[in-house]
């Protein structure tokens, strides 16, 4: 008992002298346990943020990257507007580089815009004088979500100054302007609970293995939460595209396994297809199977038996294949052990000591 009083008054007078006022005994730290987690209304976009179809937006840094025409600016103002619908007060501050855009675009994804402040941005500097005066000024109470688009399409002052002067040489500012805005910006996301989505370009990698890179240099790598590399493929019906199939590469994530690939369909019908990317996942795990070519039904996990009424592939899209799916078996934690990481296994010391 002594040693335990003696080891909070140590703890009272470290933070008692501490000259930071968040300062606090970490089972108590609100940066621990009022972390906010907003899911969005498809359950693979919640898996490929938290590994969880419970999970979903987080505080912290979401790069999404890829080529151009790869819904980027789409799956950011998915999220934005999950943000929105959740917390009544919340406003989106957007940061605009590429202004392709219009009102109408995010009103499709139910975000009213009298709640978007529009900032518009032609270089890397201006974007980080303004996004560090607006973060430092807002306290964790504050329901606001940013987004970047795009970090790509950013040029450094200096860029534009040498095009102004006719000047051809390398510009090696843009990637140092870049990881000096967000080693500043990081710490304030967390510390006052705020998500930051980044739109990014992709480019490939010289060599015998071309591969994805994400634009920018190290500083957003290091930085960021989670980082997004989007791939696609055309949904063709005969000759006609009828949506995108896409692949969320995840390349880092603080709760996803890395190298994770989440597929997610968009139509141009429908948009974001909520139910898509499951269907694979449950095959896997035997939550559902392919009686016949073309037709999916639903298994019973007790007895296997293969339950009526078997579909067609488009409607495994609809809630009413689903609902029975995560309402009476443990698919949601199958997904959980598929994606998300998970705590590592308690190491016996005796048993390795005893290991010749």
């Amino acid at each position: 008992m002594k040693e335990r009083n003696q080891t909070m008054s140590i703890m009272d007078k470290l933070k008692k002298n501490s000259k930071i006022k968040t300062t606090e005994v970490l089972d108590r730290s609100k940066f621990f346990t009022e972390q906010d987690m907003v899911p969005t209304d498809v359950p693979m976009v919640n898996v490929a943020l938290s590994g969880s179809i419970d999970g979903g937006v987080t505080p912290g840094l979401t790069v999404l990257a890829g080529p151009s025409k790869h819904f980027k600016t789409s799956f950011a103002l998915l999220m934005a507007g999950a943000y929105l619908k959740a917390k009544k007060d919340a406003v989106m501050l957007f940061y605009d580089s590429e202004f392709g855009s219009p009102q109408s675009y995010f009103e499709q994804f139910g975000i009213d815009t009298s709640r978007v402040l529009h900032t518009p941005i032609a270089n890397v500097e201006e974007l980080k004088i303004d996004l560090i005066n607006q973060l430092e000024e807002l306290d964790r109470s504050d329901d606001v979500i940013i987004v970047i688009d795009s970090i790509g399409n950013l040029a450094s002052k200096k860029e534009l100054e040498d095009a102004l002067n006719e000047k051809s040489v390398a510009d090696m500012s843009r990637a140092k302007a870049l990881k000096g805005l967000f080693r500043m910006c990081t710490p304030y996301l967390t510390m006052k609970n705020i998500p930051m989505l980044a739109v990014n370009h992709t480019y490939k990698e010289i060599g015998l293995f071309p591969k994805d890179i994400v634009g920018g240099g190290t500083g957003i790598y290091y930085s960021a939460d989670n980082i997004w590399i989007l791939g696609r493929q055309q949904d063709k019906v005969g000759t006609e595209i009828k949506g995108y199939h896409f692949v969320i590469n995840v390349e880092k994530s603080r709760y996803v396994k890395e190298k994770s690939k989440i597929p997610i369909s968009v139509s141009w019908e429908g948009g974001v297809q909520r139910y898509s990317g499951l269907l694979d996942v449950a095959l896997v795990g035997n939550y559902c199977t392919k009686p016949s070519n073309g037709w999916y039904a639903r298994v019973d996990r007790k007895t296997g038996e293969i339950l009526e009424p078997k579909v067609r592939l488009a409607d495994t899209l609809k809630e009413e294949f689903w609902a029975p799916i995560f309402a009476e078996t443990d698919f949601a934690d199958f997904l959980k052990s598929q994606y998300s990481i998970g705590l590592a296994q308690k190491v016996d010391m005796e048993e390795i000591a005893n290991v010749e």
